[in-house]
């Protein structure tokens, strides 16, 4: 009798524990999610070691096979058991040695990445304002066999509604319109250099590409208003075809394991600098996130995907790869939403990506997010773009989530240059990072139904188009329907 007794007490208990567990309203898990990571938080300390201790993250140098293997351990002492690395082949270029000299004389220069191993060019220096297609189509001869100079972004003086390219465009339509050379103005004061691709495809270019600071590009437009000016580039590099590694953790769904939800950001930074905040803060918020996710024993519906991208600063290889095998194994459907971290911290809001079914859920979510803490203000978008690890899943009608960040606008300075190194990073940014993505990333991964659902090839191309999207994927090779 006594152990018939015991036993009705046992399973009480245990149906009032559940019972408990159930009724955890989500203002109480997310305070619970609040409080851990307050305390506990990874996000700050791991990217310092390996900024410390690694360095640059280039892909396909020995420090990206560090940076690599240093979030494979984590995720595992973090407690996730499917751990997988993903490797792809990609063309690891590696700068060298490079010069320029306008009308004889040296000036400031740094190399984008995928020139060509080897080049030496001589040749009239023609401007082209924004380097748009506008630009080249009003005198289609003008840059044959000259150096086309251009603007990194829209010009001050320019007409209002122009939309920018990205730098890998503007080589683009250089290497169209018969330039034998590129000469791109960075944006921000003080002689700073950007470097990144200029590559649309992630392979050499034919002709050298190059950045000069702000003064000295602003400097020479002045002069040619008068006169001509003639550049000389040298510059040699090496590329060799080796293998990089994506970094999969993933967490098992309760209900609706075969749904699936990826957050991730690049792992990979440029090689000038340690990358702290394109993209440390983003990727080590990801892995901040999925350690919280163990940490608080958070078990969603739907499988979370934690991923550490590789080759994003070469154009976007470890994302595509990742969505080409996903094609090919014919699990692509799976793949629910995409929430990508992208030189982001500190967020404010979300944006929702273009494709959105259901905005409530999002400010419903906010508001939640705020009750914790009103440093969040629950702003919104809508918003659609390109050239981030989030292209290849959208490309394919998966619906994206990113962040408002609220970052110092100072960093934004440091942009793939030779100033983007941890002292840039701020701790309670980084934190706030993981305390609101965990929110987001749960709530979404748990919702009864998602806020957007999965568009089919034809409603993406429409989406496409909708949202001006279609000249920058002609220009880059990646517009994928037939006209």
């Amino acid at each position: 009798m006594k152990k018939i007794a015991y036993l009705l007490i046992g399973a009480l208990c245990l149906q009032a524990c559940s019972e408990t567990k159930k009724e955890e309203s989500q203002a109480e898990l997310f305070a619970r999610i609040d409080a851990e990571i307050k305390s506990n938080s990874k996000g700050y300390s791991t990217l310092k070691e390996a900024s410390e201790t690694i360095g640059h993250r280039l892909t396909g140098s020995t420090n990206g096979a560090k940076a690599e293997e240093y979030t494979y351990n984590k995720f595992k002492e973090y407690g996730f058991e499917d751990v997988v690395y993903q490797t792809f082949e990609v063309e690891a270029w590696a700068r060298g040695e490079v010069s320029l000299q306008i009308n004889d004389e040296d000036v400031k220069v740094v190399t984008l990445g995928h020139a060509p191993i080897e080049s030496h060019v001589t040749g009239d220096i023609v401007d082209m304002g924004n380097g748009l297609e506008a630009d080249y189509a009003a005198n289609p001869d003008a840059v044959k066999g000259k150096i086309s100079l251009v603007y990194i972004s829209i010009l001050p003086d320019s007409e209002e509604g122009l939309t920018n390219l990205h730098r890998s465009e503007k080589t683009a339509l250089a290497i169209k319109y018969g330039a034998i050379g590129i000469i791109i103005i960075n944006q921000v004061d003080n002689g700073v250099l950007l470097t990144g691709t200029a590559s649309v495809t992630g392979e050499l270019i034919p002709i050298p590409a190059v950045c000069i600071g702000k003064e000295d590009g602003m400097a020479l437009k002045e002069t040619l208003k008068s006169k001509k000016a003639t550049a000389k580039i040298d510059m040699t590099n090496t590329s060799d075809v080796i293998k990089a590694r994506n970094v999969v953790a993933t967490l098992p769904g309760t209900e609706i394991p075969q749904e699936e939800i990826v957050i991730g950001g690049h792992l990979d930074s440029w090689d000038l600098a340690t990358g702290a905040i394109d993209n440390g803060i983003g990727s080590f918020a990801v892995l901040d996130i999925a350690r919280a996710f163990k940490a608080n024993d958070l078990h969603p519906k739907r499988t979370v995907k934690f991923v550490m991208f590789m080759g994003e600063e070469q154009g976007l290889l470890g994302s595509k790869y990742l969505v080409e095998q996903a094609i090919e194994n014919n699990t692509i459907e799976n793949i629910k939403y995409m929430m990508n971290l992208d030189m982001s911290g500190n967020p404010i809001g979300m944006n929702a990506g273009g494709k959105l079914d259901n905005e409530q859920f999002f400010k419903d979510l906010g508001t939640a997010i705020q009750q914790q803490d009103t440093i969040y203000q629950n702003t919104f978008s809508n918003r659609s773009g390109l050239h981030s690890d989030h292209q290849p899943f959208m490309l394919e009608g998966v619906p994206i989530l990113s962040v408002h960040s609220n970052l110092d606008r100072s960093i934004y300075g440091c942009y793939h240059s030779d100033c983007d190194d941890f002292n840039l990073v701020n701790e309670d940014h980084m934190q706030n990072t993981a305390r609101f993505g965990t929110m987001m990333l749960y709530a979404l991964a748990d919702a009864e139904q998602l806020p957007a659902t999965k568009m089919d090839s034809e409603t993406t191309k429409e989406f496409m188009i909708k949202n001006n999207l279609k000249e920058k994927l002609i220009i880059g090779n990646e517009w994928k329907w037939e006209e």
